[in-house]
């Protein structure tokens, strides 16, 4: 709501004679309401448009592997998968999730993907190498680690595994999750991720 007001001018001469005058009433009225806001990005320094991320809703990057020998290794997701290599550009945590048909234990290494892919703006990359890092837990120690190496992990046959692992991978390009299949016997694999901002 706009309301005119008059006063006097300060050179007027009913200012000169003492007569105040307020330019405002004395009681403002100020709109209160509350509006929902939608945050879906924002437009970076050179101009380009940056969705925000938001968590994956269910498990994707589904992929099995048949067969696969004691002592073999899969790399997941697959290149059949919707989306490989993994990006967790814009992500800070993820679940990997494994079922095997032979109980028993799997290392599970993150290594990079295939040098078809780019590191941002650098290729190539040393596909297949573990990814190393300081790890957020041990930031204080400066020490340069594998950021995912879980050499002997027990899993149950026929029902998914699930892990999360957590900033790890944060804002990590180009992933494959390394399985090595350690249970003493024969297994077919499968994996499915799902990434959380």
């Amino acid at each position: 709501m706009v309301q005119k007001r008059e006063a006097y001018a300060p050179w007027s001469l009913t200012r000169k004679a003492g007569v105040e005058s307020a330019t405002v009433n004395g009681d403002i009225e100020v709109p209160q309401f509350i509006q929902p806001v939608l945050d879906t990005g924002f437009v970076d320094e050179d101009g380009n448009w940056k969705g925000t991320k938001s968590s994956d809703e269910t498990f994707s990057m589904f992929g099995k592997d048949e067969g696969v020998p004691n002592g073999g290794e899969i790399l997941a997701p697959q290149t059949s998968s919707s989306i490989w290599p993994l990006n967790m550009v814009g992500y800070r945590d993820l679940f990997i999730a494994v079922r095997p048909t032979n109980a028993g234990n799997v290392a599970l290494t993150g290594v990079f993907a295939p040098d078809t892919f780019s590191f941002f703006n650098l290729s190539p990359t040393n596909a297949g190498q573990a990814i190393r890092g300081v790890k957020e837990a041990e930031s204080g120690s400066g020490t340069v680690n594998n950021i995912l190496y879980d050499g002997t992990e027990t899993l149950v046959a026929n029902v998914w595994n699930i892990f999360i692992i957590q900033s790890h991978f944060r804002n990590q390009p180009n992933i494959q999750i390394k399985v090595t299949n350690n249970s003493g016997g024969s297994s077919d694999i499968e994996t499915a991720f799902m990434r959380l901002v």
